[in-house]
C-alpha cells in the first residue's frame, strides 16, 4: 500500500491544479461507489426525497445528491450507468451540465423502472 500510496502522490504533485481537483474528484467519485446498498422493499416503494440542484455544482456533488434523493435504487445498478457519464466528463471533457441533466434522467428511470412504470422518456 505504501508503494501505490507514494505513486499516487508524486504523480499528484507532478499534475498542474486544474488536473489535482480532477485526480481529487474522480477520487471521490471512486470512494462513493463503495457505499452500502439499500436492502430491498418488501412494500410500497418509497417516494424520492428530491434535493434542489445547486446552481455550481460538480459531477461528484450531483451523483451524491441524486443517490441521497433516490436512497431506494440499487447503487450497483445506478452507478454503473452514472460511472460512465462520469468518465466521458473526467476524460473526455464532456461539460459538467449536459452530464449532471443526463445523470438526472438516469436516477429518474431507474426509480420509473423500480416502481414498474418502465422508461420515462421525459
Amino acid at each position: 500500500m505504501t508503494t501505490q500510496r507514494n505513486r499516487l502522490l508524486e504523480l499528484f504533485a507532478r499534475l498542474d491544479e486544474p488536473r489535482r481537483r480532477t485526480l481529487l474528484e474522480f477520487a471521490e467519485f471512486l470512494e462513493s461507489r463503495t457505499g452500502a446498498t439499500p436492502e430491498p422493499y418488501a412494500g410500497a416503494v418509497p417516494e424520492p426525497d428530491p434535493i434542489p440542484r445547486p446552481e455550481h455544482e460538480t459531477v461528484v456533488a450531483a451523483i451524491r445528491r441524486l443517490s441521497r434523493s433516490y436512497h431506494m435504487l440499487e447503487k450497483k445498478e445506478v452507478l454503473h450507468h452514472a460511472s460512465a457519464l462520469m468518465a466521458q466528463h473526467l476524460m473526455q471533457g464532456r461539460d459538467a451540465v449536459e452530464v449532471i441533466d443526463e445523470l438526472e434522467i438516469v436516477f429518474r428511470r431507474h426509480y420509473q423502472k423500480l416502481i414498474g412504470g418502465g422508461d420515462d422518456q421525459s
